[in-house]
């Protein structure tokens, strides 16, 4: 999930290169922003879905960071967008004003705490260095997730915007580093720990069982289909939600992310 703005801005690039004009959806065509990779793959097969069963044609724009999908929704560029959880879409609608609703949900893609160096959690050593998503709401999903299991303590693990001061227990005196997301793979040789959403342990060999401490599937951050408001029960976007919401698309995920990605609509 989301990156933060200051230095997601260097990675808007390829979105922005993509999308071509202001998204006019006709009766048979809509266009969606998803992230690159194997999200992206998973929306390939809603395509297929979507063009055999509805006759609508799905164009599919990619993007590498976290903000510019809803930029692109809010100016028109999209027609709708697949990649962020609520949390973060409720902080980006009230921190930029964005008049979003849910059209519908995609899956979970559960948290999980990586090693290179280390077999169990119990191995971790104290002083252990810990990489944590510098977006608001990954960053403190990782620390509720530490706090849960009794790793630290925060002064509110009810709040999903937590950051390393909220912390008020240490017990093991871990220091953290905020990094992007997307980095956490490359970074992880480098620390002793790194919280890895499912989107990036794909593409880097890893699966949600190599995790040392993971979410399970009650984890409330499921993926969304995001529209303008207004538009939620547009033909096309309904075409697209039950596209999306298949079987096929279901084995394909399953397929690519060996257990790391949760229907969240069943």
């Amino acid at each position: 999930m989301p990156i933060s703005l200051t230095r997601a801005l260097g990675a808007t690039v390829l979105g922005l290169g993509l999308i071509t004009g202001t998204a006019h959806a006709a009766d048979d065509t809509i266009k969606v922003g998803t992230m690159a990779g194997p999200e992206s793959d998973v929306m390939q097969t809603a395509k297929q879905v979507a063009k055999e069963k509805y006759g609508l044609d799905v164009e599919i724009i990619e993007f590498t960071d976290y903000v510019t999908p809803n930029a692109a929704l809010a100016d028109g560029s999209l027609d709708a967008n697949a990649y962020q959880h609520e949390p973060y879409l409720r902080a980006m609608m009230k921190d930029r004003g964005y008049d979003f609703a849910i059209a519908g949900k995609t899956f979970v893609y559960p948290i999980g705490a990586y090693s290179a160096k280390y077999d169990s959690i119990d191995d971790l050593p104290d002083g252990a260095t810990i990489a944590l998503p510098n977006d608001p709401t990954n960053e403190g999903r990782a620390l509720i997730l530490m706090h849960n299991k009794g790793l630290i303590k925060l002064d509110d693990p009810s709040n999903l915007e937590a950051t390393p001061i909220d912390i008020v227990d240490n017990p093991h005196d871990y220091s953290f580093k905020e990094i992007e997301a997307a980095q956490m793979p490359r970074v992880l040789p480098d620390v002793d720990m790194a919280f890895i959403n499912s989107t990036f342990t794909q593409p880097a060999g890893l699966t949600l069982d190599d995790a040392l401490i993971k979410e399970g599937a009650e984890s409330p951050y499921v993926n969304l289909i995001v529209v303008r408001d207004g538009h939620q029960n547009d033909k096309t976007v309904q075409e697209l939600v039950k596209a999306y919401q298949s079987d096929a698309v279901e084995q394909k995920a399953e397929a690519m992310f060996k257990g790391g990605a949760v229907p969240g609509w069943k």
